[in-house]
């Protein structure tokens, strides 16, 4: 038998959540986002949780959806890509299903620290900006890069964490940024030395694990409503709108047939590089 996508468990007054699919950098497949949702509803309906920790399994937090069931299969699939003629609303569906299982760690009423190494990229990113702390090794990446083509984030915590202009720089370029980096611009809680990682992590929740529940629950739903009357429900329903256009527009098209034919992660290295034009389907002669 094959064990679960995501893993919970509970110590003492913390709930552990685990993404478990660590030979693929715990990708997000059809599975996952359903299973971190019902994880997070079991973390708060454990009365003996104060807290909870997100983390990833093996060599990095999440390095986003699974491309080589996504983007390298032969042509359209029930995931991002449908045969056309393309059906928008059916697209929304599935993708708000998905975006609404990030959210569950916002809608928690459990604080939520998540904890990253490695990577946690592309949609990847979308799950930890969901949560209410980040800390990160000073190693670890973070960034969107399918807004280079094939993207964009749907839970559009970006511009709630950074504000319009960092947003931009972000999201106009597709990097990605360490720790460091990002502990500086405001968009993570705190950035260590990967050795430190577990350590401050834990400390941190345990901190937080101390404060009763109601007064944790209170204080999270303060904050978070501050940020939904500017707008986060409508925000997220255009980026989740635009995600899906993203992936049926010509470059996005081109993407996909690009992925297909010389697998996934040249497609992305080139998106990523800047080597390839999307529109003509042919690659950049930086000399012309």
């Amino acid at each position: 038998m094959t064990e679960p996508v995501v893993l919970y468990e509970r110590d003492g007054r913390i709930g552990r959540i685990t993404l478990n699919r660590p030979d693929v950098m715990n990708a997000i497949d059809y599975e996952l986002p359903g299973a971190l949702e019902a994880a997070v509803k079991q973390a708060n309906k454990d009365e003996s949780v104060n807290a909870i920790v997100l983390s990833g399994a093996g060599k990095a937090f999440c390095s986003g959806y699974d491309l080589t069931l996504y983007a390298e299969a032969k042509g359209g699939n029930p995931g991002v890509q449908m045969k056309m003629p393309w059906d928008p609303m059916k697209d929304y569906d599935m993708m708000m299903a998905n975006t609404e299982c990030f959210m569950s760690l916002w809608r928690s009423y459990k604080p939520v620290i998540c904890k990253v190494h490695g990577f946690a990229v592309a949609g990847g990113s979308d799950i930890a900006l969901c949560s209410d702390l980040i800390v990160m090794a000073d190693n670890a990446r973070i960034g969107y890069m399918p807004v280079r083509v094939w993207g964009c984030p749907t839970t559009a915590m970006w511009i709630y964490r950074l504000g319009p202009e960092m947003a931009k720089r972000m999201l106009f370029t597709g990097d990605k940024i360490d720790g460091k980096e990002a502990q500086r611009i405001g968009l993570v809680y705190k950035s260590v030395p990967p050795e430190r990682l577990d350590e401050e992590v834990e400390a941190l929740a345990r901190r937080i694990s101390t404060v009763p529940r109601n007064q944790l629950m209170m204080q999270k739903l303060m904050i978070n409503q501050a940020m939904e009357n500017m707008g986060l429900r409508n925000t997220q329903m255009f980026a989740t709108l635009f995600d899906g256009i993203t992936r049926h527009s010509p470059e996005g098209m081109m993407f996909k047939k690009r992925s297909e034919t010389v697998g996934w992660k040249q497609a992305v290295k080139e998106r990523d590089e800047g080597t390839f034009d999307w529109t003509t389907g042919e690659p950049i002669d930086e000399g012309a």
